[in-house]
This record gives structure tokens, sequence and C-alpha cells, in this order.
């Protein structure tokens, strides 16, 4: 499923200069929405909003309209636009479904609840981290995932990844030991830790095999 477009009723009353900017937006605050693309289109009737797979907002902006109204659009519209970013996100998580026989997927299953545990507590050891406990579950929506109390659960359909991807998915939940969010904070420690960690994440999105993309 792709990007969804939202269109306005005209006309709309402008607000204020400072929704030109692109800084950051924090729901239930004043602040703009961010990561807007601007483009004119001659033949548009009205403005358009539309999330793109990589969470930017692109705003068609009519031969008659004005980058001020359409970020004044943009700003109106905060609500939906995070909600279509949320779905987005979904729909970029959903995994494909490959046609594994039984038989195969039983084996890689084994496989993977042998082999990722193991693989995670030596990273762990590198790293000299703790961890309280190693899962391999069968996850929907993520590749990985890490609790407050150490318990690291890891999806089995690592197991067929390149071993240099898998490994970064796993120090990305080890990380979490240190930081239980996604600052820029947590992402320098993850650099620190696997200095290739954006050439991993692209072969994620490239392959479109990602759960959800804050991995």
């Amino acid at each position: 499923m792709g990007a969804t477009d939202v269109q306005p009723s005209l006309p709309f009353e402008p607000t204020p200069r400072h929704l030109e900017t692109d800084a950051p937006q924090h729901p239930g605050t004043s602040a703009p929405v961010h990561h807007l693309v601007f483009v004119r289109h001659r033949r548009a009737r009205r403005y358009v909003l539309r999330v793109e797979q990589d969470g930017h907002v692109r705003v068609t902006v009519p031969r008659w309209g004005s980058r001020r109204e359409a970020a004044a659009f943009a700003e109106q519209e905060r609500a939906w636009i995070e909600n279509e970013r949320r779905r987005v996100e979904e729909e970029n998580a959903r995994p494909r479904q490959p046609s594994l026989p039984a038989e195969e997927e039983r084996a890689l299953r084994c496989r993977a609840k042998r082999d990722l545990p193991a693989r995670l507590l030596e990273l762990a050891a590198v790293h000299r981290l703790s961890v309280s406990r190693v899962s391999v579950r069968n996850q929907r929506w993520r590749w990985g995932s890490c609790s407050r109390s150490g318990h690291i659960c890891l999806n089995w359909r690592l197991i067929q990844m390149p071993a240099s991807v898998r490994d970064y998915v796993m120090i990305h939940e080890l990380m979490h030991l240190k930081r239980m969010d996604h600052s820029p904070r947590f992402w320098k420690l993850v650099a620190e830790a696997c200095p290739s960690f954006k050439e991993a994440r692209a072969w994620l999105r490239e392959a479109a095999l990602g759960r959800r993309q804050d991995v």
C-alpha cells in the first residue's frame, strides 16, 4: 500500500509566518510540522498532503498557492499527518510472507533458536553488557526488542540475514540496555558499537524485509 493523500476544503485561514520553518513537531504544541517537501504543480487545484514511505511530508502547491499557506495547511492537518506516519510505519514493518516449505521453515527456526542467542551473548560480552534473558520468537512487527529488565527478544527470521545485518540488529537491541530510546545519544552508541550500521539499515530497507524501522 502506498502513501495516502489528503486534500483541504478551500479556502482556509493562513497561520503565522513561523510555520515556514522546518522545526520539529510535538503533538499538542504549536511547533510546526517537520520534514516538509514543497512541490508546485501547475495543474493542482488545491493543496495536497502526502506522507511518503520515508516519513517525509510532500505538500503539493497549486500554481496560485504559496509556501506559507501550504505550511499552514500542513500545520492544520498535523493530527492526520501523525496518524498517517504511524500507518506508513506499520506498512513498512509488515513482513513479506516467504513461501517456505514447512519442513524448511522448521529447520530455520531450530537453527535460529540455537544460533541467535549464542551470538547475542557473544556481542553482549564484547560490549560488557549483561542480558537477563534471550528469547527467539515469531515477532510480527519487529526484528527485535529489549525490555528494561534486560530481556531481549529476537525474530527467528534474523537467521536468514547476512551476518553483518544480523549483528547490527542485535547490537541495536543491546544498546537499549544503555538507553531505552532512539535519541541522538542512542544512535551515537550504535555508531560506536557498529560503525557500518547505516549500511545494515539500508540493506533492510532495500530488501523490504524490515519490521519497524526504528531498528
